[in-house]
């Protein structure tokens, strides 16, 4: 089996009180060891590649990602940016052509009603015949036209679902507009047809490869449908799956409680280091951004719409082998998501929080006791805080990265793509570490965290989410070979570059080497490339 053997000026192991190695030795998929430069006397048929003043850490791992709806919007509009209806209206004849009309629905994504407010008879004139919806970049919310309001059978007697909400105008009728667990039925009902297994996997197949670029090397689907499931598995049978992938099972429609019948399905840690079960993904809230922000003088802090008790569900879960992740955003249900979490820590194989926006001392402190996992995202604090700035918080933080990290929680970093735009890790760092917001003011300079307590976070803490810390997320004899060489200092003002990507022992990503080479072992941008 072939051996090789990396030089570099640093090599990060992300296993705690290990000082950086000078040297990784690489037999077929796996790590064979980890240390000085003398390490290669041991191999002395290894092929020898100088990295020169480069770091070598573990493959980036995104432990909150909608990798299965992110490979869909090639498919349709991109409405990010979009400031008024008519350039809505310009967007969609732009894309007319290149956008296939699979179901009779007209789609867009990245919708920001911070930039631009819509309603039914906005995009009535742009789409009057077909069912038109336009997703906002959140994926909490949506508007859609009165031809979609009639496919979905939503008229003025239509109540609004438990956790979800139907926009009306001052006469009682739709005025297009759908919040949470009311957005998320018309979400489901637009993708029929989209998610077809063969075209899906080839989508899924080419965003792993834009992935691959930024090196991460694994990620955890956030809330992976049944049939989403069955394409990951399928492309990972046939060796199609270009990064590893944990699914956080979820119904096909997002927001949804769980439906039962998976809980009979496969349980949080089944399947193979390329496509693995995690805990299963549950809401007990929705997005900030949707949401009204309200009660910010002490009092409990509701984001977006709560979707009633959650603690039956986390219980199921818990005794059919699962682990469990829960959305929570705001404080008003954290203390029930963390009584829940303390009456199932015994037999959960897995507890996360996802996002932890808003939390106190005290939530912070419970969370460190249960050995909660704190799954967020450093690029939404420009954002996110800046739906907060200027508002006192009296018994909660406001994206408590620092807290959390000195009371002893693991920190996983995610980017919850494809709802912001700085989900590229080494980019969304820089925010985690600057908190700095459109204003130019800091939200709360004292919750900074260093850049290489980000990469720690994801690296050793994103495999810790998925239960996959002997396999990945460090560097150490007998985990894969999957890592990420970056070029330059691991500082926020000037970050790092990713110059390659390995998988398996293998270069998926040159920076330096043609498009097309990539895939293949090359040493194009190494500095002394040698053989001993």
């Amino acid at each position: 089996m072939n051996v090789v053997a990396l030089r570099a000026q640093s090599i990060l192991t992300m296993e705690p009180g290990v000082p950086p190695a000078t040297t990784i030795v690489l037999e077929g998929d796996r790590i064979v060891a980890v240390g000085p430069a003398t390490l290669t006397e041991r191999w002395p048929g290894a092929e020898v590649i100088d990295l020169g003043a480069r770091t070598v850490a573990p493959g980036l791992i995104d432990a909150h990602n909608h990798l299965s709806v992110a490979a869909l919007h090639p498919l349709w509009t991109d409405a990010s940016g979009v400031s008024s209806s008519e350039a809505l209206r310009d967007r969609f004849r732009a894309t007319r052509q290149s956008t296939e009309d699979v179901n009779g629905w007209v789609r867009a994504f990245g919708w920001d009603d911070g930039k631009v407010l819509l309603a039914r008879g906005d995009l009535d004139e742009i789409e009057p015949d077909r069912p038109a919806i336009v997703v906002h970049f959140s994926l909490h919310q949506c508007v859609v036209n009165s031809a979609a309001l009639e496919e979905l059978g939503i008229s003025s007697s239509t109540p609004d679902p438990a956790g979800g909400g139907i926009a009306r105008d001052s006469a009682g009728r739709p005025s297009g507009g759908l919040l949470e667990r009311a957005w998320s039925e018309a979400h489901a009902r637009s993708l029929a047809g989209y998610t077809e297994p063969d075209r899906w996997g080839e989508l899924i197949e080419r965003r792993c490869r834009t992935l691959l670029q930024e090196g991460v090397t694994a990620l955890h689907d956030a809330a992976c449908s049944p049939a989403a499931e069955a394409v990951y598995a399928s492309l990972a049978a046939q060796g199609r799956l270009p990064i590893g992938v944990v699914a956080n099972p979820h119904p096909a429609a997002l927001l949804s409680e769980l439906d039962p019948a998976r809980l009979d399905g496969p349980p949080t840690g089944e399947g193979s280091e390329q496509f693995r079960i995690g805990p299963v993904k549950l809401f007990a809230d929705g997005g900030a951004q949707p949401g009204v922000v309200g009660h910010l003088g002490g009092e409990p802090v509701q984001l977006g719409m709560t979707f009633g008790p959650i603690h039956h569900q986390i219980e199921a879960a818990a005794d059919r082998g699962f682990g469990v992740a829960v959305h929570v955003m705001g404080n008003a249900m954290m203390d029930e998501v963390l009584d829940a979490f303390g009456r199932v820590a015994d037999r959960a194989p897995m507890l996360r929080i996802e996002h932890a926006t808003l939390a106190s001392t005290e939530h912070i402190e419970r969370m460190a006791s249960q050995g909660v996992v704190a799954v967020v995202q450093p690029g939404f604090v420009p954002l996110l805080g800046a739906l907060v700035e200027g508002y006192e918080l009296d018994e909660a933080t406001w994206m408590p990265f620092r807290s959390l990290l000195d009371a002893g929680v693991t920190l996983a970093g995610s980017s919850d793509d494809p709802c912001d735009v700085n989900w590229q890790p080494l980019t969304a760092a820089v925010r985690g570490v600057s908190r700095m917001l459109p204003s130019g003011r800091l939200l709360g300079p004292d919750q900074t965290v260093g850049y290489a307590d980000w990469l720690h976070a994801y690296t050793r803490g994103s495999a810790i989410a998925g239960g996959q810390s002997n396999e990945r997320g460090v560097l150490r004899p007998g985990t894969r070979a999957d890592l990420v060489v970056l070029d330059g200092s691991l500082d926020a003002d000037e970050p790092p570059r990713v110059a390659q990507t390995w998988i398996g022992g293998r270069v998926v990503y040159d920076a330096a080497a043609p498009a097309e080479t990539s895939g293949a072992r090359s040493t194009s941008s190494t500095d002394n490339p040698s053989t001993a």
